[in-house]
C-alpha cells in the first residue's frame, strides 16, 4: 500500500506551551460526497461509483482528495452509499483510509444504505457527530488547484460579525456562449444576485429558462437591497464552506434534499431565521464539478492541457498507476507503451502503460487507458478509452467513451457521441450509431428522478430495453441479430453488439448532443446562429461565424485530419479576411468563439490559435519589406493585442500563448526560433503575457526533457530578472508595513 506524503504545517512551539494549544485553531475538516445522487453518467455507474471513474487515468476522487490535502483540511470524511465496498477498498488500497502520517490529512469512510440524496447524507453525518467546526463540503467528482485561504479567512471574519452567515459558495466567472447562452454547455444556466459590497448571495436560479431572455425577481429582493449585481457569467464551483449550522438546518428540515435546490434556495426566501448565504469570487486557480459527459469531457481537456496544475499526469499518482511522462504538444505516454514507428499520437494525447499501439494508427486529442491493444489502421479521435480495451484492424471512434474491456472487431465505427459500457463487445464492420448508450446490463425502469442512487439493485425494475439489432453494418450490409440468450443479453453475431442499447430521457435524442462528448452538431450550430441573427435584428451572413463543412456521408482524408490542426487554418483565414478588411473586425471575436464551439474545443484553443495567426502575419509581412522579422513581429503584437487579451483573461490562458510560441519555433516557424527570447519580452512588455506566466511556465519545465527546456535556458536572463523584480517587490512590501 502507497502512503502518501506527509504535509508540513509550519510553525509549531513546544510541547509544553498550554496557551498555544488553547489558541490552535480546531482542526479543519472536510465532508465529501462519493454519491452524485444523479443519473446522468448511467449505465456505466450502475458498475462503478462515479467518483472512482477515470479521468485522465486517475480517479476522480483521488484529484479531489489530493486538493482537499494540498488546501489545508485535517480530516475528510467521505461519505458513500451506492457501491460503498469499492469506494472503501480504493480508500484502503490507495493509502488514504485512516491517518497517514503525522501532518496528513486523516481520511474516513461514513457509510450508509438509507440515503438517496445528499439532504439524507448531511443528515447522517449530523448524527454520526464527527464534525467538530466549520468544514469544506464538496462532491467526490470535483477537480481543483485553488487556495483556500482567503475563502476561509472571510467566512471567518463574518462569522464573527454575524453568527447567521452559515455557509460561503466559491463561484467564478465564466462568460457565457454567445451562441448557447451558458457557461457550460450541459449545465443547467445559473443566475444569481449579489450584493456587490457585502457579496451576500441574495437570489439563485439553476434552472433558468433560456427560451426567455428574463428572469422573475422577488420584489422584496430589490426593495430590501439599494444595490445588487445579476449574473449569468458566474459558475458555481459546487465547493462550500459551512458553519455546523448547516448540519442543524438539514436535520430540522427533510424537506431539503437537493443542496442548491433546496436548501441554498430555502434559506434564500426563509425571512423567519435570518440565516445567510455568501459567495467568494474564484480569481485565480481552477475549479470545476464533472456534471455529465460533456463536462467530463472538458475537464479532462482542461487536466491535459495543464490548467489543473500541479494535478496533472505526470505529477499526481497513485498505487494503481503508472507514471506518465510529458512529452512535446501536451503528450503524455508512460514509458512501457509499445508505439509502431508509422503510428501517429496527436497533440493533447494521454497513452497508459502497457498499451500497444500498431502500424498506421492515428490518436488524436484522446485519452488511451493501460493494458489497451490497439491494431492496424485505427482512427481515434476526441476520445476516451479506459483499460483493458481491444481494437482490432480498421475500426474509428470518434468522439466517444469506451469503458474497460470493451472489445471493437475488425472494421467497427463507433459515431460521435456514444457510450460503450464495461466489457460490451461490438462486431465486426458494424456501426453504432451517434449517442448510442450501449450496456450489458438492461435499463431500469426507475429513472424519473434525478436523485437516486446508482445501484445495479437486481430487484429494480428493468424495461424492455431493445438489443442492439437496428443497427447498421460498415459496408451497407444487412445486420441480422441472432436470438437472445438465457441471460436476455443479445448476442448479434458477427456484424452486431453484444449488450441492450438504452433509451434516452425525455428530452430523446433531440437534446442529447447538450451533455454529448461529441462536439456540437453542425445543423444545431446554424439553428442557434439563426436564433442570434434573429435576437441581433441581422441576418447578414458575414456577420456569423463560419462552420466547418463536414460530410457525414464520406470517408475522406480530410476527416482524418488533426481537428485542432482544421481549427487553426480556419481561424487563420478568418483573421486574413479581417487583414484585407473581408472581415469586420468587431464581428471577429464572435466567427472565432463560432469556430471554437463547431470544433467542441477550449477557450486556451482560441488563445493559440489567434496568436499563431497573428505571428503568421507578422512573418509574411517580414519577407515582403525590406523590415526585420523583430519589427514585424513588435508591429503585428501592438496592432492585435487587444484581440490576444481578449483570449488571455487567465495566467493558463497565458500560458498557452507561450507553449504554442515554443511549438511554432520547433516546427511550423522556425524562423522565429532565434528571436524567442527578445519576442518574449514583447508579449511581456504588451501585457499579452504576464509576469506569474512566464515564471509559471518555467517552473513547469523543470520536470520536462531537456529537449524541451530549450527556450525556458535561451531566455533565462530575462526570468531571472523576473524573478528578481518579484523579491524586491516583497521586500519593499514588508519595509512599507
Amino acid at each position: 500500500m502507497s502512503q502518501k506524503k506527509s504535509r508540513s504545517r509550519g510553525g509549531g512551539g513546544a510541547a509544553g506551551d498550554d496557551h498555544e494549544d488553547l489558541a490552535r485553531p480546531p482542526p479543519l475538516q472536510a465532508v465529501l460526497l462519493a454519491d452524485s445522487f444523479t443519473l446522468k453518467f448511467r449505465p456505466i455507474t450502475l458498475e462503478r461509483p462515479k467518483v472512482l471513474l477515470p479521468l485522465v487515468h486517475m480517479p476522480m476522487i483521488e484529484y479531489t482528495l489530493t486538493w482537499l490535502e494540498s488546501a489545508g483540511v485535517d480530516e475528510a470524511f467521505v461519505f458513500c452509499c451506492a457501491h460503498s465496498q469499492q469506494v472503501k477498498e480504493y480508500l484502503e488500497r490507495s493509502g488514504w483510509a485512516g491517518k497517514a502520517g503525522a501532518g496528513s490529512m486523516a481520511v474516513t469512510a461514513v457509510e450508509s444504505h438509507d440515503a438517496i440524496s445528499a439532504g439524507d447524507a448531511l443528515r447522517v453525518i449530523y448524527e454520526r457527530g464527527v464534525i467538530r467546526g466549520d468544514f469544506v463540503l464538496i462532491s467526490g467528482d470535483t477537480v481543483s488547484n485553488m487556495s483556500l485561504k482567503d475563502a476561509l479567512q472571510e467566512h471567518m471574519d463574518r462569522k464573527k460579525k454575524d453568527p447567521l452567515a452559515v455557509m460561503t459558495m466559491i463561484i467564478k466567472h465564466s462568460k457565457p456562449s454567445i451562441l448557447t447562452h451558458q457557461t457550460r454547455l450541459g449545465n443547467d444556466e445559473i443566475v444569481m444576485a449579489v450584493d456587490p459590497e457585502t457579496k451576500e448571495l441574495l437570489y439563485y436560479e439553476d434552472r433558468a429558462d433560456n427560451s426567455h431572455l428574463y428572469v422573475t425577481i422577488d420584489k422584496d429582493i430589490l426593495t430590501n437591497n439599494a444595490t445588487l449585481q445579476l449574473h449569468n457569467d458566474m459558475e458555481d464551483c459546487y465547493i462550500d464552506i459551512c458553519s455546523p449550522e448547516v448540519l442543524s438546518l438539514f436535520t430540522d428540515n427533510f424537506d431539503y434534499q437537493h443542496l442548491r435546490r433546496h436548501f441554498v434556495k430555502g434559506l434564500l426566501v426563509d425571512d423567519i431565521m435570518g440565516y445567510k448565504i455568501y459567495t467568494h469570487e474564484l480569481r485565480s486557480g481552477y475549479a470545476a464539478r464533472i456534471d455529465n459527459f460533456r463536462s467530463y469531457d472538458t475537464v479532462s481537456k482542461d487536466v491535459i492541457q495543464r490548467w489543473t496544475y500541479p494535478m496533472v499526469p505526470d505529477v499526481i499518482s497513485n498505487c494503481d498507476r503508472s507514471e506518465s511522462r510529458l512529452h512535446r504538444q501536451g503528450i503524455y505516454k508512460a514509458s512501457d507503451v509499445t508505439l509502431s514507428h508509422s503510428a501517429q499520437i496527436g497533440a493533447n494525447s494521454v497513452v497508459g502503460s502497457a498499451t500497444s499501439i500498431g502500424d498506421h494508427c492515428k490518436v488524436l486529442n484522446s485519452v488511451i487507458g493501460e493494458g489497451c491493444k490497439i491494431g492496424k489502421n485505427v482512427w481515434i479521435n476526441g476520445s476516451y478509452v479506459w483499460d483493458n480495451v481491444i481494437i482490432e484492424d480498421g475500426c474509428k471512434v470518434s468522439n466517444s467513451l469506451v469503458c474497460d474491456g470493451v472489445h471493437l472487431r475488425a472494421g467497427a465505427i463507433v459515431e460521435p457521441g456514444c457510450v460503450l459500457s464495461f466489457n460490451v463487445e461490438v462486431g465486426k464492420n458494424a456501426v453504432v450509431p451517434a449517442h448510442s448508450k450501449v450496456s450489458l446490463l438492461p435499463q431500469p425502469s426507475n429513472e424519473d428522478s434525478d436523485e437516486e442512487l446508482e445501484y445495479a439493485d437486481t430487484n429494480s425494475g428493468v424495461t424492455d430495453s431493445p438489443p442492439f439489432s437496428s443497427m447498421r453494418s460498415n459496408g451497407d450490409q444487412a445486420t441480422v441479430p441472432s436470438e437472445e440468450d438465457e441471460s436476455g443479453t443479445s448476442e448479434t453475431g458477427a456484424c452486431g453488439v453484444v449488450g441492450y442499447i438504452w433509451t434516452s430521457g425525455d428530452t430523446g435524442m433531440l437534446e442529447e448532443w447538450r451533455q454529448s462528448i461529441a462536439p456540437i452538431p453542425k445543423e444545431k450550430l446554424e439553428e442557434l446562429q439563426h436564433a442570434v441573427s434573429e435576437d441581433d435584428g441581422s441576418e447578414d451572413e458575414s456577420n456569423n461565424p463560419t462552420l466547418p463543412d463536414k460530410d457525414d456521408s464520406s470517408d475522406s482524408a480530410v476527416e482524418d485530419d488533426d481537428p485542432f490542426l482544421k481549427f487553426e487554418k480556419e481561424v487563420e483565414e478568418t483573421f486574413q479576411r479581417a487583414l484585407g478588411g473581408g472581415v469586420n473586425r468587431d464581428n471577429l471575436i464572435l466567427e472565432i468563439n463560432g469556430l471554437r464551439l463547431a470544433y467542441s474545443l477550449q477557450h486556451a484553443d482560441c488563445a493559440g490559435a489567434v496568436f499563431y495567426s497573428v505571428m503568421k502575419s507578422a512573418l509574411v509581412a517580414a519577407q515582403s519589406t525590406s523590415e526585420t522579422l523583430l519589427n514585424t513581429t513588435a508591429d503585428a503584437l501592438g496592432k492585435w493585442k487587444d484581440l490576444l487579451r481578449n483570449y488571455t483573461k487567465t495566467v493558463d490562458e497565458e500560458m498557452e500563448i507561450l507553449l504554442k510560441f515554443e511549438e511554432m519555433c520547433q516546427e511550423t516557424t522556425k524562423e522565429f526560433s532565434p528571436l524567442f527570447p527578445k519576442i518574449l519580452v514583447s508579449l511581456y512588455e504588451t501585457d499579452v503575457v504576464s509576469e506569474d506566466a512566464i515564471l509559471r511556465w518555467a517552473e513547469e519545465k523543470e520536470h520536462a526533457d531537456e529537449s524541451d527546456k530549450v527556450f525556458v535556458k535561451r531566455s533565462e536572463a530575462f526570468i531571472q530578472w523576473l524573478k528578481e523584480a518579484e523579491e524586491d517587490d516583497g521586500e519593499e512590501g514588508e519595509e512599507e508595513e
